[in-house]
């Protein structure tokens, strides 16, 4: 479904990724982990288009995108759930999500607000709500779900978990494993090891723009020594 090979990237003269290469399969959960500051949100602003690369590729289902506008990158099924939100404060949630709407796709089932309600029950009781009178959960909802109206086949989630409240750790782990019974491919950026071993097959470790460890999150949960030296505080 996506593949990354020897991705570079700059900010300028500073070099912020360097051979960064992972893969994920239809319906897999790719965590990339990392401390604060390690490249992890570069790479999936990278990955987006946001970013251009300096070199390395991206190739999602079968096409480079590497290269592309994010908009194009976006018609093709890929979906970006920024770490910073930006729900339209102004819009209802109804409107926001209307904002995302894409056509359906060959072979999946559409997302529909009534399909996103069932997965995050407490927009649905907000339908009518401006985004900007809403918890930092539930614009974490709103804006997965937004992007869900796109109907991508493959969706980035940028620290789904920072900063919410336990509860609503817990419904995103919930949506996130409903994404994958459905089929979705899901990468995901994360600081939080237990949520994320909780919903990711895969771990690729990022430490100063570089890959670290990649494997499955069974064999993360086994090396101490791998999570002392990159994961810990």
């Amino acid at each position: 479904m996506l593949r990354v090979e020897g991705l570079h990237a700059h900010y300028g003269r500073a070099h912020i990724l360097a051979d960064i290469g992972f893969e994920a399969g239809q319906g897999d959960v790719v965590a990339l982990l990392g401390r604060n500051g390690a490249g992890k949100s570069t790479t999936m602003k990278a990955i987006m288009g946001l970013l251009r690369p300096s070199a390395g590729s991206v190739v999602f289902e079968g096409q480079r995108i590497d290269g592309l506008a994010p908009f194009r990158i976006a018609r093709l099924g890929l979906g970006f759930v920024p770490e910073d939100r930006r729900v339209f404060t102004d819009l209802s949630v109804m409107e926001n999500l209307e904002v995302g709407r894409q056509p359906p796709r060959a072979g999946a089932r559409p997302w529909t607000p009534e399909r996103l309600f069932a997965l995050f029950p407490n927009l649905g009781r907000m339908r009518d709500r401006p985004g900007g009178r809403m918890s930092g959960g539930e614009q974490q909802m709103l804006t997965i779900a937004r992007t869900l109206m796109g109907n991508p086949r493959c969706v980035l989630l940028d620290e789904p978990s920072e900063g919410l409240a336990p509860l609503i750790v817990e419904q995103m782990a919930n949506a996130i494993g409903a994404l994958k019974a459905e089929g979705l491919t899901v990468i995901l950026s994360e600081q939080n090891l237990h949520f994320s071993s909780r919903v990711a097959d895969h771990a690729v470790i990022i430490e100063k723009g570089g890959v670290r460890f990649a494997g499955t999150m069974a064999a993360l949960r086994a090396d101490p020594s791998v999570r002392e030296q990159y994961l810990s505080v």
